[in-house]
């Protein structure tokens, strides 16, 4: 018997003592995960504002972020919004953690250990790691979820929604293992956000077998790769800002190919990641060290001093 056929009996049990139907229990499950949702988006938001202003009261920054959360369909009483201030560290300035959390992870669900900590690809389909990120509309946002094989750093699947759900990162998925032959020995590596621990996109992994990996702190360079996908698409080849949606995903499936099949890759070689996705073996990452080349004008060659690489 599958195994989701066991966990649908397990339900359908559960269901019976406690007097609910499935469709109020899954009605409930969703609910959470839109919550989770939500709070992640706020949390992000008021970090941004604590960067910026770290001693702005709680009341100050709710009247900031109200017209942030009317865009995106929020809503959140005074109270409550304390409260995930609270919990997060973020509700009295002098007693915020040192190092903020960039992904709201204190959910329900369910959080995955790091697979990839020291892991090098050699080749396409080894690991797939995932991000989201906010796309700017003439009235509020977009939601692009991006799924990029870290080998080639080809972008093997993507999805831009209009709502704050996990709907977007499930169709990115969807669309990556739809172009993948073969998903034996794949790892997904992510966030510990909760559109990458909710039950949909979870089952979607199992189903294919795909290994499940997640950062374990708030740290982006812990999932480098992503947010550097992120940050070409959105300075290079996105505007800041579209009409609507719909100029929106047009603009995006056209950057997506730009970036794909026309964008040489400092990482790949020089390659451009269509092409290094076909390559197998290690591939010479080409980042230019601004900083040592400038020490060696000096005629300063201490290998310690830091070295900023450019992808």
């Amino acid at each position: 018997m599958r195994t989701e056929q066991l966990q649908g009996i397990k339900v359908s049990q559960l269901c019976l003592l406690s007097g609910y139907s499935r469709q109020a229990y899954y009605k409930q499950c969703h609910h959470k995960e839109q919550s989770a949702l939500e709070e992640e988006l706020i949390v992000r938001e008021a970090i941004s504002y604590r960067a910026i202003q770290p001693k702005l009261g709680g009341r100050k920054l709710l009247l900031l972020l109200a017209p942030f959360m009317t865009r995106h369909h929020i809503g959140m009483g005074r109270d409550a919004f304390f409260d995930l201030l609270r919990y997060n560290g973020l509700l009295n300035a002098k007693r915020r953690r040192s190092k903020p959390r960039t992904t709201f992870s204190d959910h329900w669900m369910k959080k995955y250990p790091d697979l990839v900590a020291g892991l090098t690809p050699v080749m396409a389909n080894g690991v797939w790691v995932s991000d989201i990120t906010y796309i700017g509309l003439g009235e509020g946002h977009s939601y692009l979820s991006l799924v990029t094989d870290a080998y080639s750093r080809k972008i093997v699947g993507y999805y831009l929604s209009d709502r704050l759900s996990a709907t977007g990162t499930v169709k990115a998925l969807q669309m990556a293992i739809d172009g993948c032959s073969d998903t034996s020995g794949l790892i997904h590596h992510s966030d510990r956000g909760s559109q990458y621990c909710c039950n949909d996109y979870v089952e979607l992994l199992q189903e294919y077998g795909i290994d499940i990996s997640m950062t374990q702190s708030g740290d982006p360079r812990d999932n480098a790769i992503a947010e550097r996908v992120n940050g070409i698409l959105k300075t290079e080849l996105l505007e800041e800002v579209f009409a609507d949606i719909t100029a929106a995903e047009k603009a995006v499936a056209q950057a997506v190919k730009t970036y794909n099949y026309l964008r040489p890759h400092t990482s790949v070689n020089m390659l451009t990641p269509a092409i290094a996705h076909t390559r197998t073996g290690r591939l010479e990452r080409r980042w230019k060290n601004y900083y040592v080349e400038q020490i060696k004008k000096e005629g300063n060659t201490d290998d310690s001093y830091p070295q900023k690489q450019v992808a």
